[in-house]
């Protein structure tokens, strides 16, 4: 079982950028195709966010700017696409499975769809085996991300949140966050590629993170099932702060991938709560691969 074919929602943002290189490291090493997605924003979508007492002039002139300044974005994620595919000489653009079956290295494509970012994301990455997504950027509020919750909670499909900077290396040490429940059991699924070809793999748990369901020695047991010798570390939060505690035991491992659930507790109570989840999508340095 291997990942064959990656999604990436290409951005023009630096994190953005950054995406697209950890996204290609994982096309390499699955030797899978790369399809880069951006989303034009339709003129259409803003008229009815318009106010009331707006004349006709006014929604068209509206509808006009937002058709030029998604054209001009789409302009320049296009170039950076370009750029990027010219840098490495490796990487072949093909459309179809054939052609990519045809050739001996990394494929790569590109589409522009125009819509609603969240929905189209979301219903697109139901056809790939992994969605690529960038980190959230500095200063964001991650509740905020639509995009991200949109492919973490209807795509069905394992999301790879890319870091702010390139790693060295990607799945070779691979911590796993293990809670009991459904969505950590997802995560370790859509892992087990990552698994089998790590060269050690590490089962975080802390009684402060489980939730209802089976112990890490239950999970222990699974990937055993699966050939994976996985060790076993509890680990403690030197604050309340579990997802803190969580991502230092991580660093520890030296961790080059972390798997984990996502919104065991509800998206609601972590925006007013925090949680888990959150503070690991706002502060997490290494790829991290979430289900939910």
């Amino acid at each position: 079982m291997a990942y064959r074919r990656l999604l990436l929602p290409l951005t023009g943002t630096a994190a953005g950028e950054a995406a697209l290189a950890t996204a290609l490291d994982v096309a390499r090493i699955w030797h899978a195709h790369l399809h880069c997605l951006h989303v034009r924003v339709d003129a259409r979508d803003v008229a009815p966010l318009a106010g009331e007492g707006l004349s006709g002039a006014m929604i068209e002139e509206m509808m006009a700017a937002t058709e030029r300044e998604s054209g001009e974005r789409a302009n320049r994620v296009r170039d950076l696409f370009d750029r990027f595919a010219a840098t490495h000489g490796d990487l072949v653009l093909a459309s179809d499975p054939n052609t990519a079956a045809k050739s001996q290295g990394v494929t790569i494509s590109f589409e522009t769809m125009a819509g609603r970012e969240e929905d189209i994301v979301a219903q697109q990455s139901r056809l790939f085996d992994m969605a690529v997504v960038p980190h959230p950027e500095a200063g964001e509020d991650v509740s905020s991300s639509d995009a991200l919750h949109a492919v973490l909670f209807d795509s069905g499909r394992p999301v790879l949140i890319a870091p702010r900077t390139p790693p060295a290396t990607i799945g070779t040490r691979v911590a796993v966050a293990w809670n009991g429940s459904a969505e950590s059991a997802a995560a370790v699924a859509a892992a087990l590629p990552w698994l089998h070809r790590a060269q050690a793999v590490r089962i975080l748990c802390s009684d402060d993170y489980q939730r209802r369901g089976p112990g890490a020695e239950g999970i222990r047991a699974y990937l055993r099932w699966h050939g994976i010798e996985a060790e076993l570390v509890p680990f403690k939060p030197a604050t309340r702060e579990v997802g803190a505690g969580l991502l230092g035991a991580a660093r520890d491992f030296g961790a080059d991938l972390m798997c984990q659930g996502a919104y065991s507790h509800s998206r609601l109570r972590q925006l007013i709560l925090g949680g888990v989840t959150r503070h690991v999508l706002e502060n997490a340095d290494l790829p991290v691969l979430m289900c939910r």
